[in-house]
């Protein structure tokens, strides 16, 4: 009588050899070894592909591993071994997400994909800091609780050198319009000047504000002829920018210094192109912004906001004039044509604005 073979549990053929593999202590033949299942990298058990968990994740690891030795991270949800894994605040962390949750004031390095608020082509994103009042994580998570919240982070905070005692506030970009009726500036504002803050009222301070290129243009022939525009709108009008920006001369030479003036725009961008490094009034040396450099701190909203159209302006400017009617504009018809409230009354507290004259309140 011929003796009877064992069958593969997976497809039911008989086993050629007493030497098998066994799957849940189930028979299975090389094949199906082979081409149906794999080795959990735990325990190192045969299991089913389709029983396979954390696939997903690029791991093989049978159920009973999965759930004694991983876990996913309650930020990223990327699979991590339960050794790896931090606690914070009744939740659990991967390394990099438990290094965010707890490292509240970023290096100066850090720099993360933007994200963009705001319908329109032309983002404005701030770098405003902020001394006199300490490197303080709580501090800093007050502030970052008025700007953002669990769905959309506007706002994060870096550390910065050249601060005694402060931080560095930076927004993702933002429309002109999302920065006046949207973002809580005045918030913001007023929490860190409680705290006792200083921004204007220091001698480290600066108020930096971006412009994306591509609003400029679809290409960089284009993004270049309006840029050139704006470098020769503040050669042009460099007395009137250093009295808006509450700078002195000094202050600028060092952070903010001019090109110098050409008769052109397209003389004043070969003078900027061949002058490298970013401590210039307009930063030419971003991929994919330009930087406005020249003003002052300031916890004072109306300032703020002022600085702000006022960018947005004078790109407009360069955007809607040739080079021949940009040249032919004088301070007076510039401003002429402003109608923000905020910018108008700031003109006319630095005396800028037609020669009307209007009582300035203190900066902070």
């Amino acid at each position: 009588m011929e003796e009877e073979r064992t069958l593969c549990t997976c497809c039911g053929e008989p086993l050629l050899t007493d030497y098998y593999s066994t799957v849940y202590d189930n028979p299975i033949c090389d094949s199906c070894a082979n081409n149906e299942c794999s080795r959990c990298e735990c325990c190192g058990d045969l299991i089913y592909d389709s029983d396979v968990y954390a696939s997903d994740y690029d791991r093989c690891l049978c159920e009973s591993c999965f759930n004694e030795f991983y876990a996913h991270c309650d930020s990223c949800d990327d699979l991590i071994h339960r050794d790896d894994l931090h606690e914070y605040d009744d939740c659990y962390y991967c390394s990099r997400c438990y290094y965010e949750k707890t490292h509240v004031i970023r290096n100066y390095s850090y720099k993360p994909l933007p994200v963009f608020y705001g319908e329109g082509k032309r983002f404005l994103g701030v770098e405003l800091e902020i001394d006199k009042g300490g490197r303080d994580s709580d501090n800093a998570q007050e502030i970052l609780d008025i700007a953002n919240d669990s769905k959309e982070q506007r706002l994060y905070i870096k550390t910065d050198s050249s601060l005694d005692d402060g931080m560095e506030l930076v927004t993702h970009p933002m429309t002109i319009n999302y920065h006046l009726h949207e973002f809580k500036w005045e918030d913001i504002l007023k929490t860190a000047v409680n705290m006792g803050y200083r921004s204007h009222q220091t001698s480290t301070c600066g108020l930096h504000v971006h412009v994306n290129r591509d609003a400029f243009g679809d290409d960089e022939d284009e993004q270049e002829e309006v840029i050139s525009r704006i470098l020769y709108f503040v050669e042009h009008h460099w007395l009137e920018m250093v009295k808006f920006s509450r700078r002195t001369e000094s202050a600028l030479n060092r952070w903010a210094a001019r090109h110098g003036y050409e008769p052109s725009p397209s003389e004043v961008m070969s003078k900027a192109k061949s002058d490298y490094g970013r401590y210039y009034a307009v930063n030419l040396c971003n991929h994919n912004t330009i930087e406005f450099r020249l003003f002052r701190g300031t916890l004072k909203l109306n300032t703020l906001l002022a600085a702000l159209q006022l960018v947005d302006i004078i790109c407009e400017t360069a955007m809607n004039l040739d080079d021949e009617e940009l040249q032919a504009l004088s301070w007076s018809e510039f401003v002429s044509r402003i109608t923000y409230p905020e910018l108008i009354q700031y003109l006319k507290e630095r005396q800028l604005y037609i020669n009307e004259i209007t009582n300035e309140e203190e900066e902070i």
